[in-house]
């Protein structure tokens, strides 16, 4: 009897599942999607009825070619992409493919990767799900119209790259917050607090003030009416401060409060981008890269290879019953009964757009502590799996209880306010406690302050006032989307699925539409202009109801509820007549940018090509004059020189700036040695007889690493993410007390710390501030 053949997307993928199955099963990869719509033409005859034009992608039919002769030498295939839309439609490829009889061919899915899981798939194979197959299609089919109808227009009318059905509201929403921003006009307003203690105490503590004349002091300046006061002035405030200054302080008022504070619901997609992004400061992208390699499976050792997470793109808070009891049996193992509520939580989305397909991301198993697995990861795998492990245990524990005292002190016409909160009992914040920490400021009224260090107050209890501090504030603009903000607002507006939403955000930075400052996007000159147009001329489009509206047909089609080709007709017909109107009225609009033609003097214009964006004057085309931008959209620099010289001539050696950034290259016209510019961190490599020095380096995606200067030719592979460290460490060595390895210095949220470069060995401490570091 042949081996059975089992086809899944990825090739690591097909590492963790091949070593599960055995030999008996050969397990080979597809590599993603093996057929799509052409790439040169619509590929949608919308003529016939919608009917797609499907070709293999020519760097598949190697793989393709490979994958049918697997499938007929095998007794039966079993198709095993990605439990969704995405992976049922690859699976629905391959068998059109492979045209295999259905007696041979079966569909499988996991929502982990792992042996149990795995194994329990193999006995309950089914038939590939022509629904969520004409989901998928429909889906394509929006994206390919407006895509390939609308971007040409852009081409012609402001050199516009491209257009989306999701990616423009996108953008869309990020250019109305820049108008927000652009209008805002900041209003002054005061706060006042009084610095009070006990009588003969040394310790003091803050108050704000709430209540004046017996109106409400606030400082939401759009929020003043009947009853309240702001202080709107330096003189106001100062006639304040003068008039208490004489006044007596007396505790008017304490209250003690109970409250819980519950454990958050284990990470969705949408929420998990959110998280990694605030508290591991990774982009979205990043975080889905990342993820993606702990579902599809790590070396354990002696366990062999497993998928840390369950399936990583879901909007569900689901969790299966046996995930939950061995949640529980866990937490009361090794922190108690008092930590494990009576009865198991269960969290429901109530949200229109929820598919509730899979479960929520977690731990394939909580025995699978973060610190057991840490040696088998990378820092940054190990980083986001703590953070799922934590927050998932977490939402299976007891709630945080929570007394918070509010004490009211009187001094003539003025009340002010100070509360301090302790925990009674920490429930699962001895676990997850990032969003308490985060969310302490946040929830802080406006007219109170909250303090640490309240001493205990009595009704009717003098205190004593030992200083009075005024100060200025002025309101702030709405804030700047960043990456996770942006998922956020286009989950809670139905825009988009947990599968599109890492691409929608990578798509309108490749395009230029929106940049980068710090973490915030912020549109471009040529996103603003593309925006425009797109709102002007295709409002329907462009309209964030009309999106969503969009998604939810498309589950709606996945449920069997509307049929797929009727969607796009009616989608299609005023689409249509809105594309034609907007050919003929459309303008064509020059982006202009800051740049004047070196030439001619005239604004240069930010154009577009198939190679990307460059500057082309708008004086053209009489004034041809072009110039290359950096990756940063900044025009390219000229040759600059250098004071090294050529190792081959002689020459002087000249800056050039490069595909990767500036490089040196001889300045003789008959020469061609060019070469890097190395940075030198002064560091030796510690690593025996290699003889080379520690220097800067950046990887083929741009981040800054440090390594050996042979590295690059392949004698040594010392390399580390952070700067060496100089001098100034533990005994004023740059060494490690613990392995005599070289110590690197780590800047960090938490604060800096010097960490041993070996990965065998744990030594990390506080940086002290005396250590030099390259």
């Amino acid at each position: 009897m042949g081996k059975s053949l089992v086809i899944v997307e990825s090739p690591a993928k097909a590492k963790t599942i091949s070593k599960i199955l055995g030999k008996d099963f050969q397990v080979k990869a597809s590599v993603g999607h093996i057929r799509d719509l052409p790439r040169n033409k619509l590929g949608v005859n919308v003529r016939k009825n919608f009917e797609l034009q499907y070709e293999v992608l020519r760097e598949k039919e190697p793989i393709v070619a490979e994958l049918r002769e697997a499938a007929r030498l095998a007794d039966h295939v079993y198709l095993a992409p990605d439990p969704d839309r995405e992976g049922e439609a690859i699976a629905w490829h391959l068998s059109e493919l492979l045209n295999l009889p259905k007696s041979k061919l079966h569909r499988i899915e996991f929502n982990e990767i792992t042996r149990e899981a795995v194994l329990a798939a193999m006995k309950e194979p089914r038939q590939i799900d022509q629904r969520l197959v004409d989901a998928q299609q429909a889906r394509r089919v929006l994206d390919r119209l407006v895509g390939y109808k609308i971007s040409p227009l852009l081409w012609r009318k402001v050199n516009g790259r491209s257009a989306g059905r999701v990616q423009s509201v996108a953008v869309r929403l990020i250019c109305e917050r820049e108008d927000e921003v652009d209008k805002f006009q900041p209003q002054e307003y005061w706060s006042i607090k009084a610095e009070l203690s006990k009588p003969h105490a040394k310790q003091a503590f803050l108050a704000s003030l709430v209540r004046y004349d017996g109106k409400r002091v606030i400082t939401a300046v759009d929020k003043a009416g009947a009853g309240t006061r702001i202080i709107v002035c330096q003189a106001d405030a100062t006639e304040i401060t003068q008039e208490l200054q004489q006044e007596k302080f007396l505790v008017s008022s304490t209250a003690v409060k109970v409250s819980q504070r519950q454990p958050m619901p284990p990470f969705i997609t949408s929420t998990l981008q959110r998280e990694a992004a605030l508290h591991l400061g990774y982009p979205v992208k990043k975080t889905m890269q990342v993820a993606q390699t702990l579902y599809e499976g790590t070396e354990l050792g002696s366990e062999g290879p497993t998928g840390l997470i369950t399936y990583m793109r879901t909007d569900s808070t689901r969790i299966a019953v046996q995930a939950q009891e061995e949640a529980r049996q866990y937490i009361v193992a090794n922190y108690g009964k008092e930590y494990c509520p009576k009865q198991a939580r269960v969290y429901v989305r109530k949200a229109k757009s929820v598919q509730d397909a899979h479960e929520a991301i977690r731990p394939t198993s909580v025995e699978r502590k973060p610190e057991v697995v840490r040696s088998y990861l990378s820092n940054d795998q190990y980083k986001l799996y703590k953070l799922i492990w934590e927050r998932f245990v977490a939402s299976q524990m007891v709630a945080c209880d929570l007394a918070t005292t509010t004490v009211e002190i009187s001094a003539g016409p003025a009340v002010f306010r100070v509360s301090a909160t302790d925990v009674k009992f920490p429930g699962y914040t001895i676990v997850y406690n990032r969003l308490l920490n985060g969310e302490s400021e946040a929830e802080n009224k406006e007219d109170s302050e909250t303090v640490n260090n309240l001493p205990k107050l009595e009704e009717g209890e003098d205190v004593k006032l030992k200083a009075i501090h005024p100060k200025q504030h002025f309101t702030q603009p709405p804030p700047r989307y960043n990456e996770a903000s942006l998922v956020k607002m286009l989950e809670e507006l139905g825009i988009g699925r947990p599968s599109t939403y890492a691409t929608t955000v990578a798509t309108i930075l490749d395009r230029k539409y929106v940049e980068k400052q710090g973490k915030m996007l912020v549109p471009t000159k040529l996103g603003k202009a593309v925006n425009l147009l797109l709102v002007e001329h295709f409002g329907d489009i462009m309209d964030v109801g009309f999106t969503a509206e969009m998604e939810d047909k498309l589950d709606q089609i996945e449920e069997d509820k509307v049929e797929w080709h009727g969607m796009l007709k009616d989608f299609y017909q005023p689409f249509g007549q809105t594309l034609k109107k907007a050919k003929e009225n459309m303008d064509k609009v020059l982006v202009l940018s800051d740049h004047l033609c070196p030439e001619c003097g005239q604004p240069m214009a930010v154009r577009s090509s198939r190679f990307g964006q460059f500057l082309g004057c708008s004086g053209y085309p009489e004034c041809k004059t072009k110039i290359a931008l950096t990756k940063d959209g900044t025009p390219v620099p000229p040759d600059r020189p250098s004071e090294e010289k050529c190792k081959t001539c002689g020459e002087q050696m000249i800056i050039r700036y490069g595909r990767y950034g500036d490089y040196l290259v001889c300045s003789s016209t008959t020469c061609q040695e060019q070469r890097p510019i190395v940075k030198s961190t002064g560091v030796m490599c510690p690593r025996d007889g290699c003889g080379g020095e520690i220097v800067e380096k950046k990887s083929r995606h741009g981040k800054l690493f440090y390594g050996c200067s042979h590295y690059s030719q392949k004698k040594c592979t010392t390399a580390f993410w952070y700067p060496p460290v100089i001098s100034g460490g533990p005994n004023g060595s740059s060494r490690c007390p613990l392995c005599s390895s070289l110590l690197v210095y780590k800047i960090l949220k938490r604060g800096d710390q010097l960490a041993c470069s070996s990965k065998e060995c744990t030594f990390s401490q506080q940086a002290t501030g005396q250590e030099a570091h390259a």
